[in-house]
């Protein structure tokens, strides 16, 4: 009588682990913890097949501000890092918290604002000396307010222009605590100035009658980072398959994937990663 049992609970655990095999092959995937500028551009949705396409590995895009990003990383939520604030990448591998950061794609910042400019700064390279003027013309101010990359950008200008914009918080200048693309919405509508990257720019879909003010200047520039998140601190981290992703987008492959991605004919990211 157990003999047959036996068997049988046999058959049915091997059958079991013939089904769940495949299930678990295909459940192959990475946590991407990255910015808003990057999947708001499209450039996710762009690059990520051709690499599920060639690997098998899925990528699921956490998209929030990179000082967010960064933190979720520390804790162990992902596996890969993509943001763009160097010198905080560089503390988070110092740290310990990831494996090597690499350079990957760089693109720019630039001030976008009402076709009536009341501060003056329309044509302008020099971003510092528009900040001064938008300060001083006490001009709306959209920031995310979010310590996103652009954010950590922002206030690396308004403090190189002097000016401490907690003073004005909530007057003039006006923090969204959002995303780009909702910042950007909320510039448009309150007729303010705003600092963005250029991709998101691009892609943005209610410019209405808004243009960039501000560009060119050697201070908008603006680098994207990508890291390993150390599995010897989270051990749970996905090391072979988060490396593949990163040696993917530091190859001739990826930067090629970057490079082609383009909207209305213009290219958003451009690939630098050092081979």
């Amino acid at each position: 009588m157990f003999k047959p049992l036996t068997a049988m609970m046999t058959s049915l655990t091997l059958v079991g682990t013939l089904l769940a095999a495949p299930a678990f092959a295909a459940d192959k995937s990475i946590l991407l913890q990255s910015t808003t500028s990057t999947a708001n551009s499209g450039l996710y949705d762009y690059i990520l097949p051709i690499f599920t396409d060639k690997t098998g590995i899925r990528v699921n895009v956490v998209a929030v501000g990179t000082g967010q990003a960064i933190k979720n990383a520390q804790n162990g939520d992902g596996d890969v890092l993509l943001v763009h604030a160097k010198s905080a990448e560089e503390k988070f591998v110092a740290e310990g918290y990831g494996v090597a950061r690499f350079d990957v794609m760089y693109n720019d910042f630039i001030i976008v604002g009402p076709p009536s400019d009341p501060a003056g700064i329309a044509g302008s390279s020099d971003a510092v000396a528009a900040m001064k003027k938008i300060a001083a013309s006490n001009s709306l101010f959209a920031s995310r307010g979010d310590n996103s990359g652009t954010h950590k950008k922002e206030k690396s200008l308004w403090k190189a222009a002097s000016v401490d914009t907690t003073a004005v918080s909530g007057n003039w200048y006006r923090e969204t605590g959002s995303g780009m693309g909702a910042t950007l919405n909320a510039a448009v509508g309150m007729g303010a100035y705003a600092l963005t990257d250029r991709g998101t720019w691009i892609s943005f879909k209610n410019k209405g009658d808004y243009k960039i003010v501000v560009e060119g200047d050697d201070n908008l520039f603006n680098q994207y980072g990508v890291i390993l998140v150390n599995p010897s601190k989270h051990s749970h981290v996905k090391k072979a398959e988060g490396q593949a992703f990163i040696d993917w987008v530091l190859g001739d492959e990826g930067q090629s994937a970057i490079a082609s991605y383009k909207l209305n004919g213009q290219q958003l990211f451009f690939p630098n990663a050092k081979h």
